[in-house]
């Protein structure tokens, strides 16, 4: 393995990730994510079809459970049996975590696999580091992720990823003790 390639290897697992040519699977450190809580819905409007029961807000729409936010243009919400079933948004999809942030063109919460995917321009952003995909799923339960760049140049995932400055280890960078 060239110096380089080792170099590239040690960025993707120091952030979460896996070296892969078209294809990331790792833990993104999104948290353990408690996807029992209640979900809060709000927008500037909402319309409601009681044949298919769908539920539609539109207009800033932010979704909530826990410590994780969704944002969206546009969010349809399906119920079956009584109860959401998945959560699909269009338009400036935006999924926030303590610890990240992901975006895409559209994206979908299934609450039944807790999977959220998200397709088009996707970006993931972690401090300053920075991965670009078209597809994305993020297991809420277990904090897996898959990222892969189909249809995108060159059909390869891309990061960028930045160290800690010279002679700082990651702990060092993230709570600064005075000197001695």
């Amino acid at each position: 393995m060239s110096a380089r390639l080792l170099l590239a290897a040690s960025f993707f697992l120091a952030t979460g990730a896996t070296a892969a040519s078209a294809e990331q699977t790792s833990g993104l450190d999104i948290g353990r994510h408690d996807s029992s809580a209640p979900i809060s819905v709000s927008s500037d409007n909402m319309s409601a079809d009681m044949q298919t029961k769908i539920v539609t807000y539109t207009g800033n729409v932010i979704i909530t459970q826990a410590d994780f936010k969704l944002r969206a243009d546009k969010v349809n919400v399906h119920i079956v049996n009584g109860k959401a079933s998945v959560i699909d948004g269009a338009g400036n999809v935006l999924f926030t975590s303590t610890s990240g942030n992901a975006s895409g063109d559209t994206g979908v919460y299934d609450l039944n696999t807790k999977n959220i995917t998200l397709d088009g321009k996707v970006v993931l952003t972690k401090e300053k580091n920075v991965m670009r995909g078209t597809h994305l799923v993020m297991n809420m339960d277990t904090g897996l992720a898959s990222l892969t760049a189909k249809g995108m140049a060159g059909g390869r995932v891309q990061g960028l990823f930045t160290p800690p400055p010279k002679g700082q280890t990651k702990s060092q960078t993230t709570s600064k003790s005075p000197p001695k």
